[in-house]
């Protein structure tokens, strides 16, 4: 008896006593004696998809009565990976042949780590239209049996050198994530040398037409053949068209089968080849082909090793073509939800880049926008919602629009930002988004910047020096809102004419491993060592980013402010004021007192400031709407500086005295002393208030 029976001899021998009287002898010689010859029966119900496996066969299995669930599936843990992948071909292979029974030796891996040759045989029950439906079989320990045959039956170091080629290949497509990643490494040229062969072809089958798109080595390449079509007489197209294999045994077999190919290859010295078809999920997407110089037919244990072969390659492409196509889906989701142009900023140049994760086909939440406002005013933002999928992509395309919308609609950058959160907390999604909006005035080079939980912005100056830009910030969008923490501080910082501002998202500076302070640095250093060129450095930092092996999105936005201040005559600010909006009343004195400087009128900007600051308290004040702020220089014989201020309000500004006990009343006096000029006009469904300075040339 075989020592791995798990019975002693007194035990096999009592299993082998006469059958029981009035028993027919032959009925239950399996049923009595199967676990003594490490033999059980099996019995798969293709349609429910459960297999009944009797005490005998799961002890082959070395299995135990618990830890099976009635799943073929669950035999999957004893079964070698490359014996399961070779043995689910057998099977597939003989239910689509119609055949009516297979047979096939297989290893196990037992409790102790030990591998056990097995052998299965089974018997398929078709029902009446011929549609497999049942299949029943034995199993049994064939460790002993090929041990002492194993010269016979072909395993020897040969045998096991061709197995390992085909588990290194199906390790090495393991890492293969593109199609040309599979192509490259049929192409290598160890590949070869590891297949045995002495030229190697493969071809994907695209649209009705096969595409060649491997061949080795160099000068292997028949002329004409590289698109062909399935009905044409070329063994690639005959195993597309029969979905099996087929093993040219001799050159008189090549030169019978395919006359139109064989004189083309002749020259090489081919002695015998293998075409494979590549078949995913029961349909062909191309072909294989491995011409041999040095061997003529093929031995039984060879031809299932190829067809192992084939089928890890095939399974490989398929998952490299899904990966492709989800990837290129995603990516022009994503494309879809950024804006499809970049409008022409005049007195900026302008540069922006998306550049999608290369590893894993997901897309993130990454944008940018460029926004023109009135009053020569640009709107810059660049955020990232949280996440890397479809939904990502969405939240992001709704969430750009309706920033977009806010400041259009003239409201300053906090009110901006808090009402971008308020949005993406009511979208009902648990995603939330990180975001920097900058509002550049390009007369005056003063910037409004507003950062919601995003990486600080970095400037660069002319001479290519860059540095960080510390910008104090509030919580990510949707977070502010959920908390009830809508306060978003602004930033005011002054861009000089050469100067650029970057902003970007952290999958430009975040790397696995390192700190945020170091990938800052280093970008500063990449920045720095860039091109001068705008659209060259977005470019190069891509490029680097790529390199690097990024795994995240990266949205880059950059904007260089142009020219030399602004020319007498042309300059121009305009500002949005909403009530109850303390912050930005100062931030629009700040800015006004930024534009006087700039425009050249400095000894007038105490008086220039009070009077616009004066203008806009009374719109506030005395109305119920905010106030929109116009600077700007008028040309002519004299150089003039213009306050603009203007509400929804028809009621006209009353001159007052205000008595010495008087808190009000002395706006006005104030506007007519301090201005050269000023008056009322009406617009529309409000009124301007305005006043003019004569500052020197």
């Amino acid at each position: 008896m075989n020592a791995g029976s798990g019975g002693g001899g007194g035990e096999a021998a009592d299993r082998l006593r006469p059958a029981p009287e009035g028993r027919d002898a032959g009925a239950g010689i399996l049923a009595d004696y199967g676990s003594a010859f490490r033999m059980g029966g099996f019995d798969w119900d293709l349609t429910a998809g459960t297999m009944i496996m009797d005490e005998a066969a799961l002890e082959v299995f070395d299995m135990d009565r618990a830890e099976y669930d009635g799943r073929p599936e669950s035999l999957g843990s004893r079964v070698l990976p490359d014996e399961g992948r070779r043995l689910d071909t057998l099977v597939a292979q003989a239910l689509k042949e119609g055949s009516e029974q297979y047979g096939a030796y297989f290893r196990i891996r037992r409790r102790d780590g030990s591998h056990q040759w097995t052998h299965t045989q089974g018997i398929v029950h078709r029902d009446e239209s011929g549609r497999p439906v049942r299949i029943v079989g034995v199993l049994r320990d064939a460790t002993h049996e090929l041990t002492e045959s194993a010269a016979r039956l072909g395993l020897d170091e040969g045998r096991r050198k061709r197995a390992g080629v085909v588990e290194g290949t199906t390790a090495a497509l393991a890492y293969a994530r593109t199609v040309q990643d599979v192509i490259d490494l049929l192409n290598d040229s160890h590949a070869l040398e590891h297949f045995g062969a002495a030229s190697l072809v493969m071809g994907l089958l695209e649209a009705g037409r096969i595409h060649l798109v491997a061949e080795g080595p160099d000068g292997a390449f028949v002329p004409g053949t590289r698109f062909t079509r399935v009905d044409e007489p070329y063994p690639m197209s005959e195993v597309i068209r029969t979905l099996r294999p087929r093993f040219i045994d001799s050159p008189r077999d090549f030169a019978d089968s395919f006359p139109v190919l064989w004189p083309h290859i002749s020259g090489l010295g081919i002695t015998a080849a293998a075409y494979l078809p590549l078949i995913a999920q029961a349909r062909p997407i191309g072909a294989l082909g491995l011409l041999y110089s040095d061997k003529t037919g093929f031995s039984e244990d060879e031809r299932t090793l190829l067809v192992a072969l084939g089928s890890s390659i095939a399974q490989s492409l398929q998952r490299a073509m899904l990966y492709e196509q989800e990837h290129d889906l995603a990516e022009g989701l994503q494309q879809a939800m950024l804006p499809r142009r970049i409008p022409d900023v005049p007195g900026a140049q302008t540069a922006v880049r998306y550049r999608s994760a290369r590893l894993g086909r997901d897309i993130g939440g990454d944008w940018y926008d460029i926004i023109p406002l009135p009053g020569g005013r640009v709107g810059a933002v660049i955020g990232d919602v949280q996440g890397h999928d479809t939904h990502a992509a969405a939240v992001m395309g709704q969430l750009r629009i309706v920033l977009r919308a806010y400041a259009a609609e003239g409201h300053t950058p906090a009110t901006v930002m808090a009402r971008a959160s308020v949005f993406l907390h009511e979208l009902d999604t648990e995603r939330f988004a990180t975001c920097t909006y900058a509002e550049v005035d390009l007369a005056t080079g003063v910037v409004q910047v507003v950062r919601a939980g995003h990486v600080d912005p970095l400037l660069r100056e002319a001479d290519g020096r860059s540095r960080r830009l510390p910008v104090e910030g509030g919580l990510p969008l949707g977070l502010s809102a959920e908390f009830g923490r809508l306060e978003y501080p602004v930033t005011t910082l002054e861009l000089d004419p050469g100067q650029t501002l970057m902003l970007y998202t952290d999958g430009l500076v975040e790397k696995p491993g390192a700190d945020l302070d170091e990938g800052l640095q280093w970008l500063s250093a990449l920045v720095r060592r860039g091109p001068a060129d705008l659209q060259e450095l977005a470019d190069h930092l891509c490029d680097v980013v790529a390199d690097r092996g990024g795994e995240d999105d990266v949205a880059i936005l950059l904007l260089r402010r142009q020219g030399a201040a602004a020319a007498q005559g042309a300059g121009r600010f305009r500002q949005h004021v909403a009530q109850n909006d303390p912050e930005a009343l100062s931030s629009a004195r700040h800015m006004i007192r930024a534009a006087v400087r700039a425009w050249g009128a400095g000894e007038r900007a105490d008086e220039i400031e009070l009077v616009a600051d004066e203008l806009m308290t009374n719109a506030l004040m005395h109305t119920d709407g905010g106030a929109i702020v116009t600077l700007r220089v008028l040309g002519g014989a004299e150089r003039r500086l213009r306050v603009e201020v203007e509400d929804r309000s028809s009621a006209l500004p009353r001159r007052r005295e205000a008595g010495e006990a008087g808190v009000s009343g002395r706006g006005l006096f104030l506007v007519d002393q301090l201005s050269d000029v000023w008056g009322v006009e009406s617009r529309g469904g409000g009124k301007c208030v305005w006043c003019e300075f004569t500052v020197e040339n």
